[in-house]
């Protein structure tokens, strides 16, 4: 009988303390974060960590009386790692929300778990077009190459840019740089000579700038990974092409702010379209970049670090609309239709493709106090993504 008592009681015991972990773990919300921190992509993990980590130390770890933990890996921006760590964090962490997503195959990779999971897979890199197309849990807060190339083919017909020759690296967002920008500038008649692909994985330009140098464009359009940029630049002004009389013009990535800097005086003038820049004059842009630089050995944030301060206050606005109730599904609904100021300036989720609405910005490098800076002289104001209005 006092045996009998003995195991009842230990029994009750182990019922109470699982009964304790299960309640702990329920006043968790956790975010899985996968990002590139090693290999090419790495500046984009850097970015993207940092920015998180910022939001987070601004406006607390605790919402909705849910801590918030951050779970940080690697996938270094291969995608059969990027798929198996979401795998891991949807199964064994039990996360609930998943994000980073560095380039759009790290992205497709993990679509099919967010749906099979019914968790929201909140995309603050990736561009192409399609992405939110693979998932209907997929919500995202970068931007799209499309809603970034468009711009510039209205600007260049109309400063004497008539013959371009594109420059892209050889997938996703590339293609579709490549795609929006040859379509609308053709359509505003202008003539594109050749269209040339960098393989994405140990690219050397230099092959292909000697190829445009000897056709002579007007301009020649690039589109870059984040963190490819520098490369670019410095072949571009080793083969002399900025003093051959070709402009370079692109998406904002080929003027990275991270990278600006170092890139030297053949950036000066360089022409880019984009939605984001460090030098982008509003008060938020202002307080997050001066808060930014304090936390991180004034680093200059990039627009992938935007992509990961904004979708972090869409994950933490979601928390506070559902106070953590109704899983995936509420969380997700809850993120659809958000609108608010970014650093960026106004940005909107539209809430039938849960892709970012935003502003996209003309933008010449110049010096100012001796550095170089995206200096916006114009803007596209509220850019659905060109690839989802037909």
């Amino acid at each position: 009988m006092h045996k009998r008592t003995f195991i009842q009681a230990a029994v009750a015991a182990t019922m109470l303390s699982t009964g304790g972990l299960a309640l702990a773990q329920d006043n968790v919300f956790k975010i899985g974060l996968i990002l590139p921190m090693t290999g090419q992509q790495a500046s984009t993990g850097r970015q993207i960590e940092a920015a998180a980590r910022l939001y987070m130390a601004q406006n607390g770890d605790t919402v909705a009386g849910k801590k918030v933990q951050l779970i940080l890996k690697d996938d270094g921006s291969v995608p059969a790692n990027t798929r198996r760590l979401a795998q891991e964090l949807a199964v064994n962490d039990k996360v609930n929300v998943l994000a980073g997503m560095g380039i759009t195959p790290s992205a497709l990779a993990v679509a099919p778990i967010a749906t099979q999971s019914k968790t929201p897979l909140v995309v603050m890199a990736a561009a192409t077009s399609s992405i939110t197309e693979a998932s209907p849990f997929i919500v995202r807060t970068s931007f799209t190459l499309p809603q970034a190339s468009v711009g510039l083919a209205d600007w260049a017909p109309k400063n004497g840019i008539k013959t371009v020759v594109t420059l892209v690296s050889d997938y996703g967002p590339g293609l579709d740089a490549e795609k929006y920008f040859k379509d609308r500038f053709l359509f505003n008649g202008g003539k594109v000579v050749e269209s040339l692909r960098v393989p994405l994985m140990s690219p050397d330009f230099a092959p292909f700038l000697q190829k445009v140098r000897d056709l002579k464009p007007d301009a020649l359009f690039v589109f870059v990974p984040s963190g490819a940029g520098a490369a670019v630049m410095k072949q571009f002004g080793e083969r002399g092409m900025d003093k051959a009389g070709i402009k370079l013009i692109g998406t904002g990535d080929v003027t990275d702010d991270d990278q600006l800097n170092d890139m030297g005086d053949v950036a000066l003038g360089v022409v880019t379209s984009h939605h984001y820049s460090t030098f982008h004059p509003s008060p938020a842009n202002k307080k997050f970049v001066a808060e930014f630089q304090k936390a991180n050995k004034n680093l200059r944030p990039n627009f992938m670090a935007v992509g990961g301060y904004d979708g972090m206050r869409v994950i933490y606005e979601a928390l506070k609309k559902t106070g953590g109730k109704g899983g995936g599904e509420a969380l997700l609904g809850a993120m659809k239709g958000q609108i608010f100021e970014s650093p960026r300036g106004p940005i909107f989720i539209d809430a039938q493709t849960r892709d970012v609405v935003q502003n996209i910005y003309l933008r010449k490098v110049e010096k100012k106090d001796g550095q170089l800076w995206n200096v916006e002289f114009d803007v596209i104001k509220d850019v659905k993504d060109p690839g989802k209005t037909k």
